[in-house]
């Protein structure tokens, strides 16, 4: 029973699926914790301009979007090109 518990529990703290940004719709992306109407706005505004590249370009161009909030959505599931967010990705806007 210990085991089940801890399967559940380590199951639940782990995104279902990814979430590829330059494809989700407006609905999935307000479903995200920290993502409000205005914010998936941005987003959808910058990716009808050009799909995002890499997390990179995606918080080069989307305001609001610094490396704790990639984090936290990548965390959750959202994918930039199929990617995670890697270490990689620079810290502040250029």
């Amino acid at each position: 029973m210990r085991t089940l518990l801890c399967a559940i529990a380590l199951c639940a703290s782990l995104p279902l699926a990814a979430l590829e940004i330059n494809q989700a719709t407006e609905a999935e992306l307000d479903n995200l914790r920290g993502l409000g109407p205005a914010f998936t706005r941005r987003i959808l505004a910058e990716r009808q301009v050009q799909a995002f590249a890499s997390w990179a370009d995606l918080m080069r161009r989307v305001s609001g979007m610094g490396r704790a909030t990639a984090q936290h959505l990548s965390r959750q599931g959202l994918t930039v090109q199929g990617e995670a967010l890697g270490s990689a990705v620079p810290e502040k806007k250029p």
